[in-house]
């Protein structure tokens, strides 16, 4: 595991980079993932690593785990090599649209203002 000091700058860049607050972010991966008839369960909505952003988003810092640690290592850097914060475009084509599922499928939409 991480040192303390650490572990609370990733856990401030982590909240700062994943914008969507739990419920939406649960909402989209169930959306995301439904089909025309189906569903999916709600644990099992969306990919490994959407799931795993909303569960360490409904955690408290002292309760992490090294693979939480990990994944947000991982989404933090992610997240960041795919955006500037502070001068985030509007989505202009469909490659844009699917980069945006792609980064709401990790917490961050990009049409947001980023967390302060």
């Amino acid at each position: 595991m991480a040192d303390a000091l650490e572990l609370e700058a990733l856990w401030n860049d982590f909240h700062r980079v994943v914008n969507m607050p739990s419920p939406e972010l649960a909402d989209w991966l169930r959306m995301h993932d439904a089909g025309e008839n189906v569903e999916p369960l709600p644990d099992r909505a969306g990919g490994a690593t959407g799931r795993h952003v909303l569960a360490i988003l409904q955690k408290r810092r002292t309760d992490l785990t090294d693979d939480d640690v990990d994944t947000m290592r991982h989404v933090v850097d992610e997240i960041l090599s795919q955006v500037d914060l502070a001068n985030e475009p509007e989505p202009e084509d469909a490659h844009d649209t699917l980069r945006r599922h792609h980064l709401m499928s990790l917490g961050h939409d990009p049409l947001k203002a980023p967390r302060t």
